[in-house]
């Protein structure tokens, strides 16, 4: 063990590099559908060694982190890479059009979020310590560099390193207090915890018991906040109220020609009404249907036969709750939306969203008469060049708890997931992950959201074309689903939501405390132990 030690902190050149990128791609399968998040007890005790051995030859100031950053990035590197591959998928939708990006994009996006990562691990050699302290180095720079990823350039924190407690009910409950940065923060501690086991003896007894000891206090205080929460979860289902999730599975393809159109409204309008059993009335059992994103591949507004459709369709008292696309002005100031509408019984629209955290070079392109000068106008004109709308909106309807609306991966934002000032009894969540075939993308896309209904204490109805459509309550368990790629519907009681939880109400001031505890924490440790951390 030993050698084996000694060998991870001494490598040098591609063989460091390598084993940087190997450790990064294995830690990406304690996400989502894979959850084997106890690898990451293996991985991070490497990136712990490799970071020891993060020493510049000779120089000063910047220059002596840049060995740092080298490693950060690699690890960064493969774990987006192994984690984030499924993307090029949307690539093939229009592979005449569009399939010659795919390789770039592939690469080119993990290159980008993995300098985060590279500048997590050269903060956190900016504390460094040669003991038990530089855990709390590396957990302050990467939950800086995570929480930083999911903020800049319109943030993408997807696959959050915290996100990966999420692969166990018991294990995600504490995202109710410290939220998934917390998460991420406690996470970085814990998960390299396991390096003090084969230190150096001469690294041995600065905070080794103790810090050993804190990281078995967090996983056992996590288990057993998980355990009683779980097992106090006896909350009814909301009386009088009932969900269908409409999921027919369209071909991505070929939704948006003519004559699908119409077809995709027929086959919504069927599986509305379908009968799923013996003892069910269809979409006369119903208070709430639910079609996802872009449902109806047109502008809604302008199509007096299809709200003359579903008005016909829609029973007394039945909600229906659709994503469609919105246009606003005249043909020379036209601008476009990805909304949702509420509908009555009577085709009338009385509530809509519309989408305000877009997809870069999905929805809008950014920086578009640079790009466009390269060829990517082609890109955004055929997938979307929409305006983001206002932000977090609660819709109403009298007789029925208020619910917010997330759109796609707005689902995935922390802190942006419901209006503060108006909290709404549920979300719904539309999206069309059909983009992405059956890949882990869909997937991940599921957990995020079961994390924002722990962080919440609200429950999640999730509308996707082809899946995972689902009703999962506030503690973030999945009542009923229907499968990825198939066809059909989701029908369930609406839970009941809890009052807000720590998270909800002072989610960042709780996580900006325990980070500069930790900051704190590792700034003594090196200042305890000044002169030995660039020495072997």
């Amino acid at each position: 063990m030993r050698a084996i030690v000694n060998a991870v902190i001494l490598s040098w050149g591609w063989r460091r590099l390598m084993l940087a990128f190997v450790a990064g791609a294995v830690s990406a399968l304690a996400q989502a559908p894979m959850n084997l998040a106890p690898v990451l007890f293996l991985t991070f005790p490497v990136l712990v060694l490799l970071l020891d051995g993060a020493v510049a030859p000779a120089g000063r100031g910047v220059a002596r982190l840049r060995p740092a950053a080298v490693v950060g990035w690699w690890f960064g590197f493969g774990y987006f890479l192994a984690g984030l591959w499924w993307i090029g998928a949307a690539f093939l939708v229009e592979p005449e059009i569009f399939g010659w990006m795919m390789p770039f994009a592939v690469v080119a996006l993990p290159a980008g979020l993995a300098i985060f990562w590279a500048a997590g691990c050269a903060l956190a050699r900016l504390v460094w310590s040669d003991g038990a302290g530089r855990l709390f180095a590396l957990a302050a720079g990467l939950t800086a560099a995570e929480w930083l990823r999911g903020h800049l350039f319109t943030g993408f924190p997807w696959n959050l390193i915290g996100q990966a407690f999420g692969a166990f009910d018991v294990t995600a409950q504490a995202a109710a207090l410290i939220g998934v940065y917390g998460l991420t923060l406690a996470g970085c501690v814990v998960f390299a915890a396991p390096v003090l086991f084969i230190d150096r003896p001469e690294q041995r007894g600065r905070g080794r018991t103790a810090m050993l000891a804190l990281a078995g206090l967090l996983v056992a205080a996590n288990l057993g906040f998980g355990l009683v929460r779980l097992g106090g979860a006896t909350e009814p289902p909301i009386d009088g109220l009932s969900i269908r999730i409409a999921q027919p599975a369209i071909d991505q393809s070929q939704k948006w020609s003519p004559e699908g159109r119409r077809e995709a409204l027929e086959t919504y309008l069927a599986l509305s009404e379908s009968h799923t059993g013996p003892d069910t009335l269809g979409i006369m059992s119903f208070t709430h249907v639910v079609w996802p994103e872009t449902a109806l591949p047109f502008f809604l507004t302008e199509s007096p036969e299809a709200l003359a459709m579903i008005a016909e369709a829609l029973p007394p008292g039945t909600l229906l709750v659709t994503g469609a696309p919105r246009g606003e002005g005249g043909p020379g100031g036209r601008r476009y939306f990805n909304s949702v509408y509420a509908l009555d019984d009577q085709g009338t629209i009385v509530g809509s969203y519309d989408k305000a955290h877009l997809v870069p070079f999905g929805e809008y392109l950014p920086f578009p008469e640079l790009l466009s000068a390269i060829g990517l106008r082609q890109l955004t004109e055929a997938i979307g060049g929409f305006t983001p709308g206002p932000g977090p909106r609660t819709l109403s309807r009298p007789g029925a708890p208020p619910f917010g609306v997330l759109i796609c991966y707005e689902i995935i934002f922390p802190d942006a997931a419901v209006d503060r000032a108006n909290r709404p009894g549920w979300i719904v969540n539309v999206t069309n992950d059909g983009w992405f075939g059956t890949t882990f993308g869909p997937y991940q896309h599921l957990a995020q959201a079961r994390m924002r209904a722990i962080e919440e204490g609200l429950p999640v109805v999730r509308a996707a074309n082809t899946g995972i459509s689902a009703i999962i309550d506030p503690y973030g368990r999945i009542l009923s689903s229907l499968g990825l790629g198939e066809a059909g519907v989701v029908d369930g009681a609406l839970p009941t939501a809890l009052p807000p939880t720590p998270y909800a109400r002072f989610g960042r001031l709780l996580f900006v405390g325990l980070f500069i505890m930790v900051l704190v924490a590792a700034v003594a440790a090196r200042a305890r132990g000044r002169g030995t951390v660039d020495t072997f």
